[in-house]
């Protein structure tokens, strides 16, 4: 759906929320038109093991690395590996802190998070997380219209976490099963104002994915058909084919990361307005 050249990987480490590096780093980004970034958030990193499974996952999709992160020590050690690695990487907050120090003397304690503020992108983001987890697996269709995003697949194509993942850039987001048979609702298909994406991965993908799910007491769910591969197929072509039959763009998750999705359903939505 999008040329690969014209993206690259943003990846912001925090120890707190990381609404602060969000900012920063969307509001360099947009300075380089011809370039869009793939946004990989890391919150509430506050020791080395979660530090090292972040910077493992960063030497596997190199980028550039913004990080808040107060602990010096730890911030050191975030530097280094990012030396290590061969990504270029910044204290954002750090420069910041230096110059209100040497003004304002040292500081008695450094808190983590202190620099959260309850602005108007936040309440914006708490809004649409909250219409996002109203709006998750086809419930309260009748207000579909409401959406910025509605994200409609078969089960296991990643909806869930891909719409929670939209929320919290302030994107309302809406998920709905497909389901050969069973017709998709008419608040839906009269809706004008979301982008509707249709999300698919290859059958055997889907079939690992399911073969893992813990199933519960859900009854009625026959396991072999919910695996099996040839079943699997049968119920992407009706997606496909519901998808033509309606142009809604399709996005193939298979060897995408949730923010890889989002990044594809973000540069979509800014092709179409």
């Amino acid at each position: 759906m999008e040329n690969r050249k014209n993206f690259f990987h943003l990846h912001l480490i925090s120890d707190s929320t990381g609404e602060t590096l969000i900012s920063a780093g969307r509001a360099a980004a947009v300075q380089f038109q011809h370039v869009s970034p793939i946004e990989h958030v890391y919150p509430l990193v506050r020791n080395r093991r979660q530090a090292d499974a972040v910077l493992t996952a960063i030497d596997n999709e190199p980028g550039i690395v913004l990080y808040t992160i107060v602990d010096p020590d730890l911030a050191d050690f975030v530097d280094r590996r990012c030396v290590e690695i061969g990504v270029p990487s910044v204290n954002v907050m750090e420069p910041i802190i230096g110059t209100f120090q040497t003004y304002l003397g040292p500081l008695a304690r450094r808190r983590v998070g202190a620099q959260h503020v309850m602005n108007a992108d936040y309440f914006a983001r708490i809004e649409a997380l909250n219409y996002t987890m109203d709006h998750d697996d086809g419930q309260m269709a009748e207000d579909y219209d409401q959406a910025d995003v509605v994200l409609v697949g078969i089960s296991r194509t990643s909806k869930t976490p891909t719409s929670i993942y939209l929320a919290n850039r302030g994107i309302k987001t809406a998920n709905i099963p497909i389901v050969p048979g069973s017709a998709l609702p008419e608040a839906l298909l009269s809706a004008t104002k979301p982008l509707i994406v249709g999300l698919i991965a290859t059958s055997d993908r889907i079939s690992q994915v399911r073969g893992h799910r813990e199933l519960g007491t859900v009854s009625g769910l026959d396991m072999s058909d919910y695996t099996d591969r040839a079943s699997i197929a049968e119920e992407l072509k009706y997606a496909r084919m519901l998808c033509a039959r309606h142009n809604w763009p399709i996005i193939d998750v298979t060897r995408r990361s949730i923010e890889e999705t989002a990044a594809a359903i973000v540069a979509l939505r800014a092709k179409l307005r």
